[in-house]
C-alpha cells in the first residue's frame, strides 16, 4: 500500500513539475517577446518618460485620453488647466500635472510622427 501511495506521489510531482516548466517557458518566451516590442518603438519613448516624469499610460489617464488624438488631447487639456485655474478655486499642483501630461503626450505624438515619416521614406522591396 504505501508503495502505491509513493508511486502516485512521485507521478503527480513529476506531472505538476513538467506543467510548472512549461508555463515558466511560457512566461520567459512572453515576457522576451514584449521586451523585443517595446525595444523596437520604445527607445525615444521611454526617454520621453524620463524627462516629464510621466509615463504615456499616466499622461493619458491624467488627460482622460485613451487613444492619442491631438485634437482631443488639445480639448482635454484646454478643459482641465482652465477648471484647475488657482483664480477659480483649483489647484496649481493640479494644473502642474495637467501641463506636464500635455507636455508628454505632445512628445509621444512627435515620436509616432517622426517614426511614420520614417516608414514612408523606406524602399518597398
Amino acid at each position: 500500500m504505501a508503495k502505491y501511495l509513493a508511486q502516485i506521489i512521485v507521478m503527480g510531482v513529476q506531472v505538476v513539475g513538467r506543467a510548472f516548466a512549461r508555463a515558466l517557458r511560457q512566461e520567459f518566451a512572453a515576457s522576451q517577446a514584449a521586451a523585443d516590442a517595446r525595444g523596437r518603438a520604445g527607445h525615444q519613448s521611454a526617454a520621453a518618460s524620463n524627462l516629464s516624469g510621466l509615463s504615456l499610460q499616466e499622461a493619458q489617464q491624467i488627460l482622460n485620453v485613451s487613444k492619442l488624438n491631438p485634437e482631443q488631447v488639445q480639448k482635454n487639456y484646454e478643459h482641465l488647466f482652465k477648471v484647475n485655474d488657482k483664480s477659480v478655486g483649483g489647484s496649481f499642483y493640479l494644473q502642474s500635472k495637467v501641463v506636464r501630461a500635455k507636455e508628454r503626450l505632445d512628445e509621444e505624438l512627435r515620436i509616432q510622427d517622426q517614426e511614420d515619416r520614417e516608414k514612408g521614406q523606406m524602399p518597398k522591396t
